[in-house]
């Protein structure tokens, strides 16, 4: 038999940027199903606290931390504050994002600094903070939620290629300058799954015809296809593994 203690996360906080909706929601239910407690986060206090009444329905024990991201001081603030009040933060996934589409040679620079603040730079700003507590106990899981564009690139996101990009070597970097501190930094980069933010894209008959033509799979993903991927990453399964980028796609990234 596998030892699937592995895989058990019973004692241990996970911290969940971006998990009032979509896969952060998802990925908090599954890791409250696998034993962890669980720290919510999201800018919209009334909608944190929505779900998080409906994962205290579950039994789930939930905490949460509502602030942006995208502040480092607020993101650092919330998190020390945790810390020294409730205790530690062992698992956090970096889920929080954004997207815009539009043609490249029109694309508002603003938006573009939007994209950046939202998908890159959130991911310094609480990896950080949390690593900086982690290091001293000297251990610690770091999940940044990567895409396949990571690897790929369509029409009318270019911006959001880079940011997603970007986190595909910020967690490269995460591992190379933490993991001698005990730490594993990896990231989750999902296909083409029935979120909130890729709404229009589900609604678009025509481009779910080609989805379904283009991935290996034949569909679009479901967001709880993610969880088992998350949960070997923040367990003791995966304490060997880090800088590395788990490609949950349905094949896309693998076939021409």
């Amino acid at each position: 038999m596998a030892d699937l203690g592995l895989f058990d996360l019973s004692g241990r906080t996970a911290l969940i940027t971006g998990s009032s909706q979509g896969i952060g929601y998802a990925l908090a239910e599954g890791l409250a199903r696998a034993g962890a407690s669980l720290v919510l986060n999201g800018r919209d206090a009334t909608k944190l606290a929505d779900a998080a009444a409906r994962l205290e329905q579950t039994g789930a024990t939930i905490h949460q931390l509502a602030f942006d991201v995208t502040d480092h001081g607020a993101a650092r603030a919330a998190i020390d504050a945790f810390e020294a009040s409730t205790g530690a933060i062992d698992i956090c996934i970096n889920n929080a994002g954004m997207q815009h589409r539009a043609p490249l040679e029109d694309f508002p620079p603003d938006a573009f600094e939007r994209l950046m603040r939202t998908n890159v730079s959130s991911v310094f700003n609480v990896g950080q903070a949390v690593a900086r507590h982690m290091i001293g106990r000297s251990r610690g899981k770091i999940i940044n939620i990567a895409s396949v564009q990571t690897a790929l690139a369509r029409p009318s996101i270019a911006p959001y290629t880079a940011t997603k990009g970007a986190v595909g070597n910020l967690t490269k970097g995460m591992a190379t300058d933490w993991a001698k501190h005990g730490l594993q930094c990896n990231a989750i980069a999902p296909g083409y799954f029935d979120t909130p933010l890729n709404a229009a894209l589900v609604a678009d008959p025509e481009f779910s015809a080609w989805l379904e033509k283009r991935t290996p799979a034949g569909r679009w993903g479901k967001v709880d296809e993610l969880v088992g991927a998350c949960i070997f990453l923040a367990s003791d399964a995966a304490s060997f593994v880090n800088g590395h980028t788990l490609y949950v796609d349905g094949g896309i990234t693998a076939s021409l």
